[in-house]
């Protein structure tokens, strides 16, 4: 366990930062696997916008690799395309 002051500090912070990272994750994962599971093309361009602004933000914070989010918003376009 740690014995300074400061590195107590940072347990305690890292630990919160890593349950807020954890909960906007499993958010954005939730929100592709609706639009992955759409049948209906307009109603999943409606979603679309949202969940790539949802992915940007993860990236940004990198939460997410650039690459990966990149990938993934491809993908999720391909989808909705192929409707």
């Amino acid at each position: 366990m740690a014995n300074l002051k400061t590195a107590k500090k940072r347990v305690r912070s890292s630990e919160t930062r890593r349950l807020l990272n954890r909960y906007q994750h499993k958010t954005v994962r939730t929100a592709i696997k609706k639009l992955r599971e759409m049948t209906d093309k307009a109603e999943a361009e409606k979603l679309f916008p949202s969940v790539v602004s949802k992915i940007d933000k993860l990236s940004k914070k990198n939460i997410i690799h650039k690459n990966k989010a990149a990938n993934l918003k491809s993908e999720l376009s391909k989808h909705i395309n192929s409707l």
